[in-house]
Parts: C-alpha cells; structure tokens; sequence
C-alpha cells in the first residue's frame, strides 16, 4: 500500500502552537531524578547531573545526558530540598515525553521563575500521535502548557499523517 505523508509547509507567522498538557511542571508534583553521576556544588549553588540523566513528574519524562541545576537561598542545598530551583540547562540529546507527545532538541532550559521551558537544536522535532512538527526553537508556557514552535528562518514544517486527520 501506498503511505501519503502530506508535507504541508506552513509560512504563516513562522510558527506554530500546541498545547503540551503533560508540561505544566508544578511545585506540588514530586520530581525523581535519576543519573550516572550527580555533583553537588553548594558554593555555586550548581549541581550537576550526568550520564543517562532521568527526570519524571507525573506525566512528563525528560531524559538528556546532561543537566546542570542552579538554585538559590542562603545555606540551602539540593541535598536537604530546601533549595529553591531557579534553572535548569540540559544538553546532549535532550528528549521530552508527555502524555501523548515527545520532543527532541540539543538544548533545554527552564526557567522556573518565568514558568518557561525553551528547546532548542538544530531540529528541534515536536510530535503529536502521528502529526510531526519540525522548528529551531520550542517554547513551552509551563502554567498554560501552550508550545510555540518557532522555525530555523525559514517556514516551520509540519507533517500531517492523513490517516490521523479522518479520525476527527
């Protein structure tokens, strides 16, 4: 049988929005964080996770082989949990999963001040069920669990699959 993936280029605005519902990374939620290796530095108030880094809160899974982990407050440590997380960098295959998508970047930072969690690559790939969107830069609002996709200059590309369309 014949397999149609529809490309539709899409040039409007440059961009495209989803909503990333399993994104909404809540303070009340617990995050278990699993690495290779984990290195605290309580002078710089930095930690550093490498090696098969794991982190899960309920329905949103980031995986990446590295994650460095700033924090602030006076004498706090990461080790007690009365550190108050201010970013968080990851890099080298940074591959996010919630509920029913998965992204794919080289860089992630979130910003737990502004709510925000920017991917960015050289393809940063947003999936959907079967529906693929294809940018360099991903910007997901944490409270709303909106995305924008933003593309590499030239229009973002998206990928329909038409059987996922007749369903609707």
């Amino acid at each position: 049988g014949l397999v149609f993936s529809c490309l539709a280029t899409v040039a409007f605005a440059q961009s495209t929005t989803s909503n990333m519902q399993g994104v909404k990374l809540s303070s009340d939620q617990p995050i278990a964080i699993e690495s290779d290796q984990l290195e605290i530095r309580d002078q710089e108030r930095k930690a550093y996770f490498t090696g098969n880094v794991k982190v899960v809160q309920g329905t949103t899974t980031l995986q990446a082989g590295k994650m460095t982990v700033n924090y602030k407050g006076e004498g706090s440590s990461l080790t007690s949990g009365d550190a108050n997380i201010e970013k968080i960098f990851v890099d080298n295959n940074v591959y996010l999963t919630s509920e029913t998508q998965k992204a794919t970047a080289d860089h992630g930072e979130f910003d737990m001040a502004a709510q925000t969690f920017i991917l960015t690559g050289k393809q940063v790939v947003l999936s959907e069920g079967t529906n693929v969107f294809t940018g360099c830069k991903l910007t997901v609002l944490m409270n709303s669990g909106q995305a924008k996709l933003e593309s590499c200059g030239g229009p973002v590309r998206i990928m329909l699959d038409p059987k996922s369309q007749k369903k609707q």
